[in-house]
């Protein structure tokens, strides 16, 4: 009998939700597609970073699979990007493969260390005008990536890719059971070889690998020497990395109106940049482009795309090059016209919107779109906006606190009351808030509405106070809430105000 109860008080496992027929064609398919975009980004981004297209796009297969196991987001794309290429390009230039390897396998190991410490939790200090801010600059990076390959092509390019469009927008609407890109991507491709059309293919992106990736060490010396030259790129590669990943699950996130883990997710990151050096990749991060394919695009929502896109990404390159190399890059190019135009926040910047908005939210949306134009990198887009939004705070609250006063019947002391949180800002203009000289000889500072947040409020108030003891007059300050009162007895006095 207690058997048969242990058995059924016995937690059921949860059967994943890919072993569902349906869910696991979408899954399959949705990986397929993205295996086929990142084929000609991968071997992009290799090339701006000065490197052979195998270093990108074993890469790609590399973090992919990697971060389907370890990360936090499901159904997220991580894979070679051109921030990443960016940053270790100087690198790789200079001081070759080797050297850019063990910048990436370090680059991993500080990640780690950065999740350990909660970096995952400054995510909530990113306002929604930012998070507005880096999908639109990201819609137009995506969309401008694609106007070279518009540009001094054969004019048959440009049917092609109209009609992909066609196929994109049309089919969803009568059918959803394949995606739509899928369809695209096979159609022109048939086209294009049946009737030997020429136009530019993804063989005519660089040379594709024939052989599978290797597991080896950097051939650098191991020196402090060599410790010092690849730390500061290293540093660079954990930071972009990390910023990009974590916004684009904050994203992913939002559209699946699910939750993720940001702390694995950012460990995830770092052990898949290490497994990606030891194999010889140029690191990476989450490919948002990519993953809005994935997402948005193809309906994926499992771990099962991911590991899949890696997979298949292999497989196409390795095994199936040949057929891969003949696929029309104007499929590619219209799926990601139709990645950019959906991920775009059109909302934000229509008239209503525009008009109802205050001017400070804006000015962020604006500032981190046009540093990321300017700079071409998100994480630096992302901090100058969430700088902008930190002054135009400061400058918003520096106004809040109200002074009051009140004087007794007897007319012997005049009675001041403080409302709203002083620091930095809101503190600079508390000392010209009282009558030093009109005031009698007793003056008490009610500060039960207030809060003493740092030690530039400590100095206003003891400026308030010397002020009137210069004058003769003596000040109560009363009512500091305890953390107030802690900070203000540890540092009233001690700050070197002067009179």
């Amino acid at each position: 009998m207690s058997s048969v109860l242990s058995a059924v008080n016995r937690p059921r496992l949860s059967r994943p939700s890919w072993l569902s027929p349906k869910v696991f064609r979408t899954e399959v398919l949705a990986g397929l597609v993205v295996a086929l975009a990142l084929i000609p980004e991968a071997i992009s981004f290799s090339i701006l970073a000065g490197v052979d297209p195998r270093v990108g796009l074993f890469a790609s297969f590399t973090m992919a699979v990697t971060i389907a196991i370890c990360g936090g987001r499901p159904a997220m794309i991580s894979a070679a990007t051109g921030a990443i290429a960016l940053v270790v390009a100087p690198l790789a230039k200079e001081h070759g493969l080797d050297h850019l390897i063990a910048a990436v396998i370090l680059g991993g190991a500080i990640q780690i260390l950065l999740a350990a410490l909660g970096v995952a939790k400054l995510m909530r200090f990113i306002p929604r005008s930012v998070m507005v801010g880096f999908v639109n600059a990201l819609a137009i990076l995506i969309f401008a990536a694609q106007v070279p390959h518009l540009l001094g092509v054969s004019w048959l390019v440009y049917p092609l890719v109209a009609a992909a469009l066609v196929i994109m927008v049309g089919l969803p609407r009568l059918t959803r059971a394949v995606p739509a890109p899928l369809v695209a991507i096979v159609v022109l491709t048939v086209v294009t070889v049946a009737a030997h059309l020429a136009v530019p293919t993804v063989g005519d992106e660089g040379a594709l690998p024939d052989s599978l990736p290797t597991l080896g060490l950097p051939q650098i010396p191991w020196t402090m020497d060599t410790l010092t030259l690849i730390a500061p790129y290293a540093l660079g590669i954990a930071l972009v990395g990390l910023m990009e990943s974590l916004m684009t699950a904050k994203l992913v996130d939002d559209i699946t109106d699910t939750p993720s883990s940001k702390t694995r997710e950012s460990w995830g990151q770092g052990v898949a940049n290490i497994v990606t050096g030891f194999f010889g990749g140029m690191g990476g991060c989450a490919m948002i482009g990519q993953t809005m394919i994935n997402v948005k695009a193809s309906g994926a929502r499992t771990r099962l795309s991911t590991f899949l896109a890696g997979v298949f990404l292999l497989v196409l390159v390795v095994a199936l090059g040949d057929v891969v190399a003949v696929i029309p890059m104007a499929a590619l190019v219209a799926v990601m016209i139709i990645v950019a135009v959906s991920t775009f926040d059109w909302h934000s910047v229509a008239p209503k919107t525009l008009k109802r908005m205050p001017y400070g939210e804006t000015l962020v949306m604006l500032a981190t779109v046009a540093t990321t134009l300017a700079t071409h990198n998100l994480a630096i887009g992302v901090i100058v906006g969430v700088l902008t939004a930190m002054v135009i705070f400061a400058r918003r609250v520096a106004h809040l606190v109200e002074v009051t006063s009140v004087l007794d019947p007897d007319g012997t002391t005049r009675i001041y009351s403080v409302h709203g949180e002083l620091f930095f800002a809101s503190s600079n203009d508390l000392v010209s808030r009282f009558d030093y000289a009109g005031d009698p000889g007793t003056v008490v500072i009610d500060m039960s509405h207030a809060h003493v947040w740092d030690a530039s409020s400590v100095a206003a108030l003891d400026a308030i106070t010397q002020k009137y003891a210069a004058r003769g007059k003596s000040v109560e300050i009363i009512e500091l809430n305890k953390p107030s009162a802690r900070m203000h007895d540890t540092l009233a006095g001690q700050l070197g105000v002067g009179h």
